[in-house]
């Protein structure tokens, strides 16, 4: 087998001790640092960090640039929070360019494509430290991510024509406890019309176009324009999730629609549909199985719908979503370390393999 390739790993939040239990777990890799931004995991060991019920002897730090230092790795997963934080992620990845490790990671999401969003000023940095350092960015996720870039690519592979692609989210976020996200970025709770990061003029557009762009250019298509539109609904009464009381009027459902334009036509489609209870808004589009599942529909030569339906031993669906974009990045890894210097998107790596996945020993419990 080949020399487990040295990670440092950032982050431990929701995403990041997932990615991590994978790190630790997984013998293609070998887990040499743990960086986090909490005060009260400083210190902690990994394996209790990622929950493995094993220690691994790596402590966690709050210093990206002392760990990369003092560890030297190949590779850095980067799991940390970007919606609130934008510029000090995009240096976080340069610290880690610098230091001449591959990145893979899943914020911020405008680095998943950044031609087309950000300028040549802000991007030339990134391909910069790649061409100097021998090393690559690879930025992806879920949703933004895997659901919208390489699923399409793969079931339009098959197509003799397409004529438009919608891509869909629909999921329940009661149990979803990221506060950041859904009260600051997305607005739950929040009096309908207050509102949130997310649906500020342009961010929608902003957030899924790379993946619109991305998508565009796998298909070879030149977008005239993107648009977005949004809706949100209240909540009847006051009850509880993860998060906290959602009170009555304020925001409890959200659906939100970015779409490619070429010719005056709808040609690339993201729909995403947010329910934190399952009876609002029956009209706005239903999930494959109970909680949440991604839906893919081609309308072209043949014509698809496949619904993408993940579960977990370990979760509810949000948990398994955030589980598919963790090892989206992570077994991605080799791909990205093998790939040309600079940032990179799925139209520059291979198909990722599943390669030793059956032989890696994860818990099944």
């Amino acid at each position: 087998m080949p020399t487990p390739l040295r990670v440092l790993h950032v982050a431990t939040g929701n995403v990041g001790r997932i990615a991590l239990a994978q790190l630790i777990t997984d013998p293609r890799f070998e887990l040499v640092g743990v960086v986090t931004s909490t005060p009260a995991t400083v210190g902690q060991d990994a394996g209790a960090l990622a929950g493995v019920g094993r220690s691994t002897g790596v402590t966690a730090t709050d210093d990206l640039a002392a760990a990369l230092a003092a560890t030297s790795p190949d590779v850095v997963v980067y799991c940390a929070l970007a919606e609130t934080r934008f510029f000090e992620a995009l240096t976080d990845l340069q610290t880690c360019l610098a230091a001449g490790a591959d990145v893979v990671a899943t914020s911020p999401v405008p680095m998943l494509h950044p031609w087309g969003l950000l300028p040549d000023s802000m991007i030339e940095p990134f391909e910069e430290l790649g061409r100097t350092h021998g090393v690559s960015l690879f930025v992806s996720g879920v949703d933004p991510g895997w659901a919208n870039d390489v699923l399409p690519f793969a079931v339009a592979s098959t197509c003799q024509r397409v004529d438009q692609v919608r891509c869909y989210e629909i999921a329940d976020y009661a149990t979803y406890d990221g506060a950041p996200v859904m009260v600051d970025v997305m607005g739950f709770g929040r009096p309908v019309g207050d509102l949130p990061m997310l649906f500020q003029p342009g961010m929608l557009a902003s957030a899924w176009g790379v993946s619109l762009r991305l998508l565009a250019r796998g298909f070879g298509l030149e977008l005239d324009e993107i648009t977005e539109w949004f809706e949100q609904e209240p909540a009847p009464e006051d009850f509880d999730v993860a998060v906290g009381t959602i009170p009555a009027g304020g925001v409890a459902a959200v659906r939100f629609r970015i779409a490619g334009v070429v010719g005056g036509r709808e040609v690339l489609v993201v729909d995403h549909t947010t329910r934190l209870r399952p009876d609002l808004r029956p009209d706005w589009p239903q999930a494959a199985q109970e909680g949440g599942s991604y839906r893919l529909e081609i309308d072209g030569e043949p014509s698809y719908v496949v619904d993408v339906c993940p579960t977990s031993r370990r979760g509810d669906h949000n948990y398994a979503a955030i589980a598919l974009g963790a090892g989206r990045i992570v077994n991605a890894i080799p791909d990205v370390v093998a790939a040309a210097p600079g940032v990179r998107t799925p139209l520059d790596l291979p198909l990722t393999l599943p390669t030793g996945l059956f032989a890696t020993g994860f818990p099944h419990s």
